[in-house]
């Protein structure tokens, strides 16, 4: 599957509201993030806490290059928590954390304007 992120392009298939439904959007705050090395394209390895019900997750994001790790820590982000986990080279993601792409196509990450609690349901 190609993603266009183009903002131009047109919107994608129709769906049914029961598919929307079976992607399972959470809001997770991030306890960890670190520069992951060897990438191809600039990434980060996350570690995301989406509460008790779902716990911490891995995810993988090519967010390098407008976020340090550090300044991530401690801020939400939304992300898919019901995709099975997927190799990116040598690391494992467990969950797909969202964005938009800018301008320059580079990734801007999707997060509530208020705090809401950890594993929170985008409806």
């Amino acid at each position: 599957m190609h993603l266009d992120h183009d903002p131009q392009a047109p919107a994608g298939a129709e769906i049914g509201f029961d598919d929307f439904l079976r992607v399972d959007i959470r809001v997770g705050t991030i306890v960890a993030a670190e520069v992951y090395e060897g990438a191809r394209k600039p990434s980060l390895k996350l570690r995301i806490d989406f509460g008790p019900g779902i716990g911490v997750r891995k995810s993988v994001g090519q967010v390098a290059a407008l976020y340090a790790p550090a300044e991530l820590i401690g801020r939400q982000v939304a992300a898919v928590v019901n995709f099975p986990p997927r190799q990116i080279g040598k690391a494992l993601s467990e969950a797909l954390t969202l964005g938009f792409a800018d301008e320059a196509g580079r990734v801007v990450l999707f997060a509530p304007d208020t705090p809401v609690p950890n594993g929170s349901r985008l409806f």
